[in-house]
């Protein structure tokens, strides 16, 4: 990328912090160790005051460029200020109603998400969380099937309660005993580190993807209700399936009686430079679950299906009452981000500045023989490291120094570090990014894995 593009790496670097402040802060950490329960890898040792556009502001004075988008959801960047005024307006007159009542907001953005999906997508149920939000559709699917077996990847990440927790492999599995009944996992059909191959060494998905289903057949007691896939596996190391794949997935689950459900929550709503990651394949779910980008960081999900699937439902009696279903609050808020995606077309900016993205790191990548390979689409990109390209052997010790050195410089990166994989980069910069920032985390990233290799 141009050098006059790119501010210094070195401007990041902190002011030396009060004698105050550097109480306070060793309080601050000592509350904090003290009293949060952990719940997952170590918190990021930085204390967060504030946080605008594409950049988080400590207490101490240092500016960080986020490319993670807080965790993969500030889409629009942080504080946006039509949010902003979306929030305050709307939580001056209705925030919260009981859960059978209605509100103009709930209404409008169920038919407004409606008609940017294609048909027969239809119906909508707005929620709070990713986890929820699948939680919802396994239900649904169960119901509607018959069935109670769900097939997922075995990189998958669908969240932290029941059945989402039971239909994710990448982590989370041990020590808190059976899981729900009947999750099945599928290979993750992974072109860079294929399992079946073709003469020539490349991934043979058709061959994978039949061998995946005649070992669920084998298992399945004639109960398959739905499979429950990411379009892109995020948490699993910015995974794309090839072109060809769901098409003959959702043949798989037709011939099955299955329903067949995309989760959304990071690939939906223009990220990948489209409006929905499964428009590339031609091929409509038979529900599709949304979250992180629909409130644009505010708690907000939604599960869409046809009228079909809810009228089959709802004659059965579905049930997924909740204390936050149809919130009128974060309705407002993802009314709001439908307006700024439509008006300002954020799905074609993110396929441009996706392209921008890409070039500079395959820029990085011909300086750096420890970037093993670069994929994702639009601003969902992943960078895996590798100690050598030939064996493609990893090192989660070469991500963690590079993620470590990375802050350091100014730059917060997602590093996926899962057994066996090592370290990929999620980078996922607001779709609201310009040039300029995203040029800036490409040289700061740039300068982190020169100087993680030079020190080793």
């Amino acid at each position: 990328m141009p050098a006059s593009t790119t501010a210094s790496p070195s401007a990041a670097t902190p002011a030396t912090p009060s004698a105050h402040t550097a109480a306070s802060a060793e309080r601050f950490w000592a509350d904090a160790d003290k009293h949060l329960v952990r719940y997952g890898g170590p918190f990021t040792r930085e204390i967060v005051d504030r946080a605008a556009g594409s950049f988080v502001f400590t207490e101490d004075g240092r500016k960080i460029l986020d490319f993670t988008s807080g965790q993969m959801s500030a889409i629009l960047g942080h504080s946006h200020p039509e949010i902003v005024e979306t929030v305050q307006r709307q939580v001056a007159s209705l925030d919260h109603l009981y859960s059978g009542m209605l509100s103009r907001p709930v209404v409008d953005l169920a038919r407004r998400l409606a008609e940017t999906l294609p048909a027969p997508l239809e119906k909508a149920m707005l929620l709070t969380t990713g986890a929820e939000s699948n939680e919802a559709a396994i239900r649904m699917a169960k119901l509607v099937t018959g069935g109670h077996e769900v097939v997922s990847f075995a990189r998958s990440w669908h969240g932290m309660t029941q059945a989402a927790a039971s239909a994710t492999y990448s982590a989370g599995r041990k020590g808190y005993g059976p899981g729900a009944p009947g999750n099945f996992a599928i290979p993750a059909p992974h072109a860079y580190r294929p399992d079946f191959t073709t003469a020539e060494g490349e991934l043979d998905w058709r061959r994978q993807l039949d061998f995946a289903f005649d070992l669920i057949d084998a298992q399945s007691t004639g109960s398959l209700a739905a499979c429950l896939v990411e379009p892109i596996l995020s948490s699993g190391g910015i995974i794309e399936p090839p072109v060809g794949y769901f098409a003959a997935l959702q043949e798989k689950c037709r011939e099955r009686g299955m329903l067949l459900i995309f989760d959304e929550a990071q690939t939906g709503l223009c990220r990948t430079g489209t409006w929905y990651a499964f428009e590339r394949d031609g091929v409509v779910p038979d529900i599709i679950t949304l979250s992180k980008t629909l409130g644009a960081g505010l708690p907000l999900a939604a599960v869409v299906t046809s009228a079909e699937i809810e009228e089959k439902a709802h004659e059965r009696g579905f049930l997924f009452l909740t204390t936050h279903v149809s919130d009128p609050l974060v309705a407002a808020v993802g009314n709001t981000v439908l307006d700024v995606l439509t008006r300002d077309r954020l799905d074609e900016r993110a396929h441009a500045l996706g392209t921008f993205l890409r070039d500079g790191l395959t820029d990085i990548a011909e300086r750096h023989p420890v970037v093993g390979d670069i994929r994702g689409r639009g601003l969902l990109a992943g960078l895996e490291l590798v100690v050598d390209r030939e064996t493609k052997e990893s090192s989660d010790e070469l991500g963690a120094r590079v993620t470590r050195r990375c802050l350091e410089l100014g730059l917060h990166m997602n590093i996926v570090q899962l057994p066996g994989m090592g370290g990929v980069f999620r980078i996922a910069p607001p779709l609201t990014a310009t040039e300029e920032e995203l040029s800036l985390g490409l040289a700061i990233l740039d300068e982190a894995i020169a100087d993680t290799c030079a020190a080793l």
